[in-house]
């Protein structure tokens, strides 16, 4: 059976697609991998074709040669929440589209997806719809990146636990640290232990995909 992965984040801008592509890279050494970043807000036209810069990436590590249109069905030009930029375009985005999308990757025969999310665990689709149903529907393993800063331990328990209320499981998390924070260290401690899932790696500041996959460890995320 294929794996299913979903990278979330305790908020925007966390460094969910570095951890999506790293991993990605380190999963798809020994496994056919797809990618799959179901909704995306923030597009450039490019040879009549909009396209997202994270689905990019994540279209470049991947190696199911799937069309970008696979990776990334729903694309909005404006980089606003996506529920409001499909409102302004008079146009709706629901959960069925989201799977429907999902499902039709099984055609690239993967061994593994991996989907990155969108925002935090919670986008609204719109209609009381949220990106975490369509992770519940088709039975995710989750990750959770948590950008390491003053405020991140509330945000990060929040969620794990909202994920774990959701009946999936947390198979691993990641400390992402984009900026400087005072007791870095004693922040990660007391995550580690609160979560029951592994930590799959710390990672500084850094500026590509490769840097990152070397603090992270895939073996952790084994069936």
């Amino acid at each position: 059976m294929t794996q299913h992965l979903f990278i979330t984040a305790t908020d925007t801008d966390a460094g969910k697609t570095l951890v999506a592509c790293a991993l990605t890279s380190l999963l798809a050494r020994s496994n056919k991998v797809a990618c799959f970043k179901p909704i995306s807000a923030g597009c450039e036209w490019q040879a009549g074709e909009l396209i997202n810069e994270d689905a990019k990436q994540l279209h470049q590590v991947a190696n199911c040669q799937q069309p970008m249109a696979s990776v990334n069905p729903i694309a909005f030009e404006e980089p606003i929440a996506p529920h409001i930029a499909a409102q302004t375009l008079d146009k709706t985005i629901n959960c069925a589209q989201v799977v429907s999308h999902f499902e039709a990757i099984q055609a690239y025969s993967p061994e593994i997806i991996v989907t990155e999310g969108a925002g935090g665990w919670r986008l609204p689709l719109g209609n009381g719809e949220y990106l975490s149903d369509f992770a519940q529907q088709t039975q995710q393993q989750v990750i959770l990146v948590v950008n390491m800063k003053l405020g991140c331990l509330n945000h990060a328990i929040l969620t794990y636990q909202a994920i774990e209320q959701d009946g999936l499981q947390v198979v691993g998390w990641v400390a992402n640290c984009i900026e400087p924070m005072a007791y870095q260290t004693e922040n990660i401690n007391e995550l580690i232990n609160t979560f029951s899932a592994p930590l799959l790696g710390k990672i500084p500041h850094v500026k590509d995909m490769q840097s990152a996959a070397k603090c992270l460890d895939a073996q952790l995320l084994r069936r």
